[in-house]
């Protein structure tokens, strides 16, 4: 069955007028561009480092895709944060180096390119999944509560047990838009369902991933959700040796569990960072922006690959949903005092 155009995610441009807040200045290279200019466009993971099979790999690939498609007149490249104390020195790396564009991959990098924007004013900055305010930044978020949601219809939908189960990276609140967006959307498609939910406190832990999945298994739980990087991995080897099912994140995981993946709650960072990016080598780069990423702009959404395992009439059934969403109908909770307002304690 071929889903609908919004749920196959038309990987549509997401830099519109009408997501743009805010429209700092840029520096004069960035905004003029040059033919014969080299832009250098650097990366910085989070600890989950830039093989985690989801969202530091998924900004890398925009970068690759970036190199392809300008070829010389891009210079790309990314260091990996083993520790959080690493993401200010691997930023001062890349300003000594003097690039252009510095990219902070996830939300724990949020004070040191705060900083960085502060102390390399003539600097421009990135970051993905948080907010900085300041004019040489720009800031992509996500709506992840919406495409959790929709993964939580599925396991609502498909769960043989009655008992699914959350897994988190390191708790926050931008991991708990994950939770209870995935809760919700689990609570609508079976309001008798059992939820368990667990954080790992750990990005790159597998194998603890794979720890909390086989207890939850053993528990009863028959999919799990995970939103953790590559400690999810984890969790989806886990689905593979019991027979479970999985739900992965940020970028389709299909691939990892062909037999055991149902969805993956999706978000464009690749295109999203691949835009960005192509702004400046455009010469129509303006920092101080923050750019949202909505189901209605095809910024999040569900993987493709989700007619490979789910029944057809349950992706009708999410497709719908979806349509209620974007039309305004159904609220997705982000928390968990909004969850709690719609679905009780």
């Amino acid at each position: 069955m071929k889903l609908k155009k919004l749920l196959a995610l038309g990987l549509t441009t997401v830099m519109t007028a009408g997501l743009l807040v805010g429209c700092g200045s840029s520096s004069d290279d960035s905004a003029k561009g040059s033919e014969d200019k080299v832009y250098k466009i650097g990366m910085i993971t989070d600890t989950g480092g830039v093989n985690d099979e989801s969202f530091n790999q998924s900004a890398w690939k925009g970068l690759e895709d970036l190199k392809a498609e300008y070829g010389d007149k891009v210079e790309v490249k990314y260091l990996e944060s083993t520790q959080d104390a690493d993401y200010a020195p691997n930023i001062e790396t890349f300003a000594d180096q003097d690039y252009d564009l510095i990219v902070g991959v996830g939300y724990k990098l949020e004070d040191a390119i705060k900083k960085a924007a502060s102390d390399y004013p003539e600097k421009q900055f990135a970051i993905i999944d948080s907010v900085v305010e300041a004019e040489n930044v720009n800031s992509l978020t996500f709506d992840d509560s919406v495409s959790s949601f929709l993964t939580g219809l599925i396991a609502g939908k498909m769960t043989e047990t009655g008992k699914v189960a959350f897994i988190g990276g390191i708790e926050s609140d931008l991991l708990r838009t994950f939770e209870y967006g995935f809760k919700a959307g689990v609570k609508t498609a079976k309001e008798d369902a059992t939820i368990a939910s667990q954080y790992a406190n750990s990005f790159s832990d597998a194998a603890k991933g794979k720890s909390i999945a086989n207890q939850m298994h053993k528990d009863g739980v028959d999919i799990i959700f995970t939103a953790a990087g590559a400690t999810g991995t984890g969790a989806i080897e886990a689905a593979k040796e019991n027979n479970k099912k999985a739900i992965g994140v940020d970028s389709d995981q299909y691939n990892l569990a062909p037999n055991n993946m149902l969805t993956s709650a999706m978000k464009n960072i690749d295109v999203a960072m691949f835009n960005l990016c192509k702004e400046m080598v455009e010469g129509n780069y303006k920092g101080g922006q923050v750019i949202v990423n909505t189901l209605e702009n095809g910024g999040v959404g569900i993987a493709p690959t989700s007619d490979k395992n789910v029944d057809p009439e349950v992706l009708t059934y999410v497709n719908e949903m979806a349509e209620k969403i974007k039309s305004g109908e159904v609220k997705v909770p982000s928390n968990k005092e909004e969850f709690e307002a719609q679905f009780g304690k």
